[in-house]
């Protein structure tokens, strides 16, 4: 089956998932009737022709429009996500009023569904961005659709880059109990593997998408502990981000400065809104047990002498020794 009528199926489903509800995708059917009008309007005039530039005819409303379909996307999926994730971790009566909404249905079961019912949603957004892009540069013998791909990564919103992914692969695993899950609804599966050469979770999708999650820390070298994500999308343990910032550990991260710059790629202003990792936490604790309290251990005690310097330092000054 083409891709274009897989995914005319997949919008049908995707109605009947979110009951009703209003979601962005990617205009995958309208986007390729513009390119074939475009390809049909040039094909008689080949001064018309993109040969590698812009193509006056229909560039103006493609990637103007794919820009906000991708931004759209990766917004409605983050948000599902962060809000699944709050009924996963969630006590007492958020629980309690889950159950009822889901008719007294496993809870577990319902979240671990509506969880791979989201990957199937980006998944199949980030394979018709592919598509439609490829086609581009195929019927303007060009590069800009491959370009295109480098402003998303600018702008942060690769569909299939962002660090909700990873803690939706994690919480997936963490419902399971597995450490690896096939995804019958896109044909792939999720798999992590923690060990002493390689910390690294992997996504595979039809299309041949492989992809691949490091989850190594970047400043201490090592499989990340209460990870946290910051804005740029990059990942660190929460202690290596506070000293790469210069804050505390007690203070978190959103006492950053806001001139603060990530450790990788520079990018300023990225610790305000940083997000804790917590399915990824979870995973860690349970795959590597004793790592994860070596290093709550460790962290304790580095937090504990930093407090004691700093309240020492402010006990100084306030009384006039310094």
């Amino acid at each position: 089956m083409k891709f274009g009528c897989a995914f005319r199926e997949y919008l049908q489903e995707e109605r009947e998932w979110f009951l009703g509800e209003k979601c962005a995708h990617v205009e995958y059917s309208r986007l390729k009737k513009v390119l074939k009008t475009c390809k049909k309007d040039t094909s008689s005039d080949k001064d018309l022709l993109c040969q590698c530039q812009s193509c006056p005819l229909c560039d103006q409303q493609f990637f103007s429009e794919l820009m906000k379909e991708a931004s759209d996307v990766v917004g409605y999926f983050s948000s599902r996500v962060q809000h699944l994730l709050h009924l996963h971790i969630s006590t007492g009566i958020h629980r309690y009023v889950l159950r009822l909404r889901q008719c007294f249905k496993s809870d577990r079961q319902t979240l671990t569904q509506e969880g791979r019912i989201l990957i199937e949603y980006i998944a199949m957004n980030a394979i018709a961005m592919r598509k439609i892009l490829k086609k581009y540069d195929k019927v303007h013998s060009s590069v800009n659709g491959e370009n295109f791909k480098s402003r998303m990564h600018a702008q942060h919103i690769e569909l299939l880059h962002s660090p909700w992914i990873i803690e939706l692969g994690a919480f997936y695993l963490n419902s399971t109990g597995l450490d690896s899950c096939e995804l019958d609804g896109v044909y792939g599966h999720f798999s992590c593997d923690l060990n002493i050469n390689k910390d690294v979770m992997t996504l595979v999708l039809p299309d041949s998408i492989k992809l691949e999650y490091a989850l190594t820390c970047a400043i201490c070298l090592d499989l990340v502990f209460n990870p946290y994500a910051l804005s740029c999308g990059h990942i660190f343990c929460k202690s290596c981000a506070c000293s790469a910032a210069s804050v505390m550990i007690f203070q978190g991260l959103k006492a950053a400065s806001p001139e603060s710059k990530c450790p990788i790629c520079r990018e300023v202003g990225v610790y305000s809104k940083a997000v804790r990792m917590v399915e990824l936490d979870l995973l860690t604790k349970r795959r590597c047990k004793d790592y994860w309290r070596e290093r709550l251990a460790s962290e304790r005690v580095e937090s504990l002498k930093q407090s004691k310097e700093y309240w020492n330092l402010q006990s100084t000054y306030a009384i006039g020794l310094r």
